[in-house]
């Protein structure tokens, strides 16, 4: 109805392409079992291609008048160019991660955000290497709910197994849902599985 009555007005259109966006990809984001399927994981022909169709659009129009120097987006203008990168990616090799990581930093000009600043250090993590990811980390809340499963998945990218799997049961002690603390469960055992076959 905004972007109706509003059609100029950038944040509306953003706030709108942010919410086809993360619903695209709904059918994907949950197991059979409840648990939660990491984007790495998630199938992507399950992504609601016309819901992206749509959130691209407007995600472009947005951005487009909010200038190339991205000055005049707001928090929705820019968490829809986020969530439009990853819905562009073919694959989760294929993001363009340092074009998130650029985006993240615009996000945190704005305001500043301990959840995103954690999406962040991920993303840091993708794009320049594990290390640069865990340096990011460092100037993380570590009270997040998600700050362990964050640190988990850059100690596992970094190579250190063992830490991984420590942090993983570590996060799975603070899920907010039976699904989650099943799925940080799972990371943790196959973690340990793997270190004791030698693997890793």
């Amino acid at each position: 109805l905004l972007v109706r009555l509003l059609p100029e007005q950038v944040e509306a259109q953003g706030l709108l392409a942010l919410l086809l966006l993360t619903r695209s990809r709904a059918a994907a984001r949950i197991a059979a079992d409840g648990s939660p399927v990491p984007l790495a994981e998630q199938n992507r022909a399950d992504w609601d291609s016309a819901l992206i169709a749509e959130g691209l659009g407007l995600a472009r129009a947005a951005a487009g008048r909010a200038g190339t120097s991205r000055a005049g987006a707001g928090t929705y203008a820019v968490q829809a160019a986020i969530a439009a990168l990853h819905a562009e990616a073919a694959s989760f090799a294929d993001t363009d991660w340092p074009q998130i990581v650029g985006w993240y930093d615009e996000l945190l000009a704005v305001r500043e955000n301990p959840v995103a600043q954690l999406a962040r250090a991920v993303a840091v993590g993708e794009a320049d290497g594990a290390q640069a990811g865990l340096s990011a980390l460092a100037d993380c809340d570590e009270t997040l709910p998600r700050f362990d499963a964050a640190h988990a998945h850059l100690r596992e990218l970094a190579g250190d197994g063992e830490a991984a799997a420590r942090l993983f049961a570590q996060a799975a002690e603070k899920a907010q849902t039976l699904g989650e603390r099943d799925h940080l469960l799972r990371q943790a055992a196959r973690l340990n599985a793997g270190a004791g076959s030698g693997e890793g």
